[in-house]
């Protein structure tokens, strides 16, 4: 018998991975329930408020992993703003070859659906999107670039990133990340004169 924990777990893991692939509104409960393998009594048990509780914390789940890798390339990384960079997209192209193209960005894929749904779940993403800006505009100024570049560089970064993720998606290549990582390179060679 499945342990309580397990299937909360489980479905906040589908939920995400859904939501992920093919957006909010396109997944049903019937689904994450299906494919999580989660009783409907036990799902209610777990969320009582039902789908957007369990998107909720989807998000934040999804969220936490995002900060995590974003803080551990930023370790490894200390000082150097270009290879922090690269890094970052080194490591979004693997997930993208990973995953065979298929999962987008939870927090993009909600951020284009949920404003005319849920003001909650919008706030929520936005939250990510914001969290994530502030460890790239941290680590640049770690590197000794000046709060308004560090600002505005990790603002392109963070769109760059979301863009390339669904250009990747449609051509099934990891090729635009490397494009960026080329382009960052040559952004911040020229910057340096």
């Amino acid at each position: 018998m499945t342990r309580k924990t397990d299937a909360r777990a489980r479905a906040i893991a589908t939920a995400e991975r859904l939501f992920r692939i093919q957006g909010y509104t396109a997944t049903g409960l019937a689904q994450i329930l299906e494919e999580s393998g989660a009783p409907k009594g036990s799902f209610y048990f777990h969320f009582p408020r039902g789908k957007a509780q369990l998107a909720e914390e989807a998000i934040d789940h999804y969220i936490a992993g995002r900060l995590a890798v974003l803080r551990n390339i930023s370790a490894s990384t200390t000082g150097d703003a270009l290879n922090f960079v690269q890094q970052i997209f080194g490591t979004f192209a693997a997930e993208m070859v990973a995953t065979d193209f298929q999962y987008g960005c939870l927090m993009q894929n909600l951020a284009n659906e949920l404003p005319a749904l849920d003001a909650e779940l919008t706030k929520r993403v936005a939250r990510g999107f914001v969290d994530s800006t502030e460890i790239i505009v941290e680590h640049f100024r770690g590197c000794h670039v000046t709060p308004e570049r560090a600002s505005s560089t990790a603002a392109a970064l963070v769109a760059a990133l979301e863009g390339a993720r669904t250009i990747a998606r449609l051509e099934r290549t990891p090729a635009i990340f490397q494009a960026l990582a080329d382009v960052s390179v040559q952004g911040w060679a020229a910057s340096e004169r």
